[in-house]
């Protein structure tokens, strides 16, 4: 049986890589590609194939792969937990990143490796790749919230208030401090006489 340590582990290495992987996908779109936009055309598709050619490595491939494999196990591990639907949510996103690596960018960084004319291959390649790019940002990041907000389910304490404190203990009392009652009060005082109703 899934304990609550081992699903709460698992969660924060998905919620570390997805933060990797976006945290990539970001600086793409922030700083690599606008400054690739400055460059000639030749400088601009040699660098694109150095950066597809050199992000292929164990490091990236962890993260990358990762991202998806932790987060569908701590959807799994999440079942009937009352943060599961976060992690479905994040699931989903990356999913649909993942989806769109594979199904755009790859393919256009595999034409641009083909591409024997730099000036036409950048056209039909950048503007395509940086859209794709951002959409891919947004839907990681967006996985890598959701994934925060259930890891902050997953290790918050128990609310003490909702439990019911135990009943409080007997204090035992020595037989030397209990009240001593003399046997001569032992019998109740007799009550007030009973008046004879006069008969007329």
């Amino acid at each position: 049986m899934t304990t609550k340590k081992s699903a709460g582990t698992v969660l924060g290495a998905a919620t570390v890589a997805m933060g990797l992987i976006a945290g990539a996908f970001y600086v793409f779109a922030c700083a690599v590609m606008p400054g690739l936009a400055r460059s000639d055309d030749e400088v601009y598709v040699e660098v694109m194939r150095n950066i597809n050619d050199v992000i292929q490595n164990p490091v990236f491939m962890l993260s990358f792969l990762g991202a998806l494999v932790l987060t569908g196990v701590a959807a799994w591990q999440a079942r009937g937990a009352g943060y599961r639907r976060w992690v479905w949510a994040g699931l989903v996103a990356y999913a649909l990143a993942f989806l769109v690596t594979v199904a755009f960018n790859i393919p256009l960084n595999d034409a641009l490796d083909r591409a024997t004319d730099s000036a036409a291959a950048r056209e039909e390649f950048e503007d395509a790749w940086v859209a794709w790019n951002v959409v891919r940002a947004v839907l990681s990041t967006v996985a890598m919230g959701c994934l925060a907000r259930a890891l902050g389910g997953a290790v918050r304490p128990p609310d003490v208030s909702l439990i019911s404190p135990p009943p409080p203990l007997p204090i035992p009392i020595p037989r030397g401090m209990l009240p001593h009652r003399p046997r001569s009060q032992g019998a109740l005082p007799p009550g007030p006489p009973l008046l004879k109703r006069r008969r007329g």
